[in-house]
């Protein structure tokens, strides 16, 4: 995909390796942008599958399917490591496409996922050791959290809470309306109703930061509350530093492209909210198979 340019008569191949940032939606441009304020160097592919959005109550086999897609598709657009910042997406396909597809497909190339990140980061916020999760139905269901965190943290207790209205709240731009805080309290005090002794609380969905004010007005103020994009940068970066066989094949040049498979006016005007504006949106359509 990369283009070719001449010097002195000489044609010389310029690889342009990009990082690709996947979701089934918009929630992935959070993380895209604690990535670009991070590590701002890097080229970044986004894509969004908003026309099957959203993902959380869709099976094993429909999630793992479309990701798949995804991940063939930005390698296709010269990702040399694609993150999948959806949390359904890496609850449900990540181990799948990690363990049989890079292998045989795509066996010096890289899929991260953004709940490992989010687990192994939770021991520095709980004192009490009781800790929740805000997910989709998908991401609950499938246990990854409670799976993950108790590999790293024994003695932490997981407490989940679905909240299937949540996403289409922040993709319908109803989530700073009135409606919302009927969801965000019921969610809250299901949750809190389980264990009072909850002292930390992770937004185990990229969209869920645009609800934060809404939760944090519902929430004890003294209930820490972690949001993925920082985490999941300095993981990032962190992971970088250690393969250097991945980074050194990324290329440089700060460039943003953005796909969806939906339409891309819809995704210029909504996305840009995710990104908090820092970039002028002018998504491409893309279809996947």
């Amino acid at each position: 995909m990369s283009p070719d340019h001449s010097c002195s008569g000489i044609f010389v191949k310029l690889s342009i390796m990009y990082i690709g940032v996947f979701d089934s939606g918009y929630g992935g441009l959070t993380i895209l942008k604690e990535f670009i304020k991070r590590l701002p160097q890097y080229d970044y592919i986004y894509l969004g599958d908003n026309a099957r959005a959203p993902y959380g109550t869709r099976s094993f086999e429909t999630v793992y399917n479309y990701t798949l897609q995804a991940v063939k598709k930005l390698f296709e657009l010269d990702s040399q490591l694609i993150i999948l910042a959806c949390n359904t997406a890496s609850a449900k396909a990540l181990r799948a496409i990690q363990q049989k597809d890079l292998p045989r497909l795509y066996p010096n190339r890289r899929v991260l996922g953004v709940i490992r990140p989010s687990a192994e980061a939770i021991g520095q916020y709980t004192k009490t050791g009781k800790v929740g999760v805000f997910a989709t139905p998908g991401t609950v269901n499938s246990g990854s959290y409670l799976m993950e965190i108790k590999k790293l943290y024994p003695d932490i207790e997981v407490y989940q809470e679905a909240c299937p209205m949540w996403v289409p709240l922040v993709e319908n731009n109803e989530h700073n309306g009135p409606g919302a805080d009927y969801f965000v309290k019921k969610n809250i005090d299901n949750l809190l109703s389980v264990n009072s002794k909850i002292d930390t609380i992770i937004l185990g969905c990229t969209h869920y930061p645009l609800l934060l004010q809404k939760i944090t007005k519902f929430l004890p103020p003294e209930i820490k509350i972690i949001t993925q994009g920082e985490i999941v940068a300095k993981s990032l970066e962190d992971y970088l530093n250690r393969h250097p066989e991945i980074e050194t094949k990324l290329s440089k040049n700060q460039k943003r492209i953005f796909y969806t498979t939906d339409i891309p006016e819809d995704f210029n005007e909504k996305g840009g909210k995710f990104l908090d504006y820092i970039i002028n949106l002018e998504a491409k359509k893309i279809t996947l198979v």
